[in-house]
């Protein structure tokens, strides 16, 4: 009777080692592109996006933005 018992232990041993075995074998094989990855997140700046980089500004929208700038600025020195 206990060597039935132990059976589905066995097997959960044994498949705990082969998702591990796996996982360290696709870790190990794609480790040169898994680090670059890995590397340019880490560099990576979320408060970014990147669609509103990208999108080009015309001379009006920038100047705008700049009268709102100097708006601020002279706020903000006056408070």
């Amino acid at each position: 009777m206990a060597k039935r018992d132990s059976a589905p232990l066995k097997s959960a041993v044994i498949v705990i080692g082969a998702l591990a075995f796996g996982w360290a074998a696709i870790e190990l094989a794609f480790k040169p592109w898994l680090d670059k990855a890995r590397a340019s997140m880490d560099k990576s700046d979320p408060t970014r996006d990147p669609d509103d980089a990208d999108a080009k500004k015309s001379p009006e929208d920038e100047l705008v933005a700049d009268a709102v700038a100097d708006d601020a600025a002279s706020t903000d020195a006056t408070t």
